[in-house]
């Protein structure tokens, strides 16, 4: 497997590479305009194909905040052109580990000695490796275990790494203004935390001690002794990660179980705890030898405030579509609508979220919800892909609602992914059980 040799850690150095990678997006721009003015075919699939590769050369290389976003857009297809969404995918499996030496070198900085002094036994070449930090298996008194370290260079650049990479993914995603800021900043707060891994030792025992008297789940023990801010060790589970599990014989019934029990965990996070694993990607779900379901990386942790998780989960019931003076309350309330918005603005946001959740909502109508279903998925993608248009060249903004909203919707849209990956048919409406 190719692996890194080197990371970029000085702020200047990692600037450059970005603010270079702007450069050949923009210069790609040009050329392209330069081509339809002159009469060329103006494929703008040719252009999202070059600058998706172009910046996912850079953010692979530096790992991190951008990397982190990449890996966010790419569950956000029906936001993201197809090109970019087929590039971004790529930070979820197939990040280049550190090589040997690299390792050596971070541990050392981390730990003032080689992980081989700290463990009985310590392979060097990494499990998995993904934005953020790689794992190694080890063992220590018998017992086998998974040691994550950070890359270096991570959480000391995420300012300036975001400045630099906020107007690419405006450009990508075609956000601007206030609206948009504010959830970039949500973002750039939740990648601070994500990098101090104290912190995910803290939320990685609150929330798997609280989950442990569910039935069915596995959860690794947490060392803290073992553990730094940037170096985390917990036991090591065996199982089937959710894309190998998806590919098994497993009969429709096991799939259907394992979906339903995904769903019923994260469901409980939300509306029982109110802090959820944030980060619902298939790498982070195993399935064990026995049949029950393990959810690794508690990095990204969403902790969700009562003035939101109220109206949303009433939102989320199907039944205030038909209610209009309840729906546009709790637009009101969700800041998807202002105060200051003209009546114009304001039938054109509440007709068009009307529009959006009457189909993101159909699986809650019903006691089970086939999510093998593609016709689904094509519809909402082909929804969002309308929207984006409809928005382009508007003074109209997506860009709407509480930046709460960023990571509760990627927790959803995920778990519809995940749902679909395994072709899973279950009851998604909470506290069905």
């Amino acid at each position: 497997m190719k692996t890194s040799k080197h990371i970029p850690t000085g702020k200047i150095k990692r600037a450059g590479k970005l603010i270079g990678t702007g450069l050949t997006v923009g210069k790609n721009y040009a050329s392209h305009l330069g081509s339809k003015l002159l009469g060329g075919d103006g494929d703008e699939s040719k252009l999202n194909e070059k600058n998706a590769t172009a910046i996912m050369e850079s953010l692979m290389e530096l790992r991190g905040g951008g990397l982190k976003i990449a890996q966010m857009l790419s569950m956000e297809k029906s936001l993201l052109p197809k090109e970019y969404a087929d590039q971004f995918s790529l930070a979820q499996f197939s990040v280049p580990p550190l090589s040997i030496p690299l390792v050596k070198k971070t541990f050392r900085k981390y730990w003032g000695k080689n992980p081989d002094v700290i463990f009985d036994t310590f392979n060097y070449e990494a499990s998995f490796a993904a934005s953020i930090g790689q794992v190694h298996e080890a063992t220590l008194d018998g017992k086998k275990l998974a040691v994550k370290i950070q890359y270096p260079g991570v959480a000391d650049s995420i300012d300036s790494d975001l400045a630099v990479i906020r107007p690419i993914a405006y450009k990508i995603m075609r956000m601007s203004g206030e609206e948009a800021d504010k959830y970039f900043l949500e973002v750039k707060r939740t990648l601070i935390e994500e990098t101090d891994y104290d912190l995910e030792l803290k939320n990685s025992q609150e929330i798997t001690n609280a989950c442990s008297k569910l039935d069915g789940y596995v959860f690794p023990t947490y060392y803290p002794e073992l553990s730094s801010n940037r170096v985390l060790t917990m036991d090591w589970i065996d199982g089937l990660h959710l894309p190998d599990f998806a590919k098994s014989d497993a009969s429709q019934e096991e799939r259907n179980r394992i979906g339903q029990k995904i769903w019923d965990l994260y469901m409980y996070q939300v509306g029982t705890l109110q802090k959820v694993h944030a980060d619902p990607h298939p790498g982070n779900i195993l399935i064990t030898e026995e049949g029950k379901i393990c959810v690794l990386d508690f990095g990204c942790t969403k902790k969700i405030p009562d003035e939101f998780i109220a109206p949303f989960f009433e939102l989320m019931d199907p039944a205030v579509l038909d209610d209009d003076k309840r729906f546009i309350d709790l637009l009101y309330k969700l800041e998807i609508l202002h105060k200051d918005d003209s009546e114009e603005e304001r039938e054109y946001y509440i007709n068009i979220f009307h529009d959006m959740l009457s189909l993101i909502l159909r699986p809650f109508k019903q006691e089970s919800w086939d999510f093998s279903d593609q016709a689904f998925f094509d519809e909402i993608t082909e929804a969002g892909e309308k929207v984006a248009k409809e928005t382009l060249f508007s003074s109209y903004s997506l860009n709407r609602g509480s930046q709460h909203f960023i990571y509760i919707n990627r927790t959803f849209f995920g778990l519809y992914q995940l749902m679909h990956l395994i072709g899973a048919e279950i009851d998604v409406r909470y506290g069905h059980a």
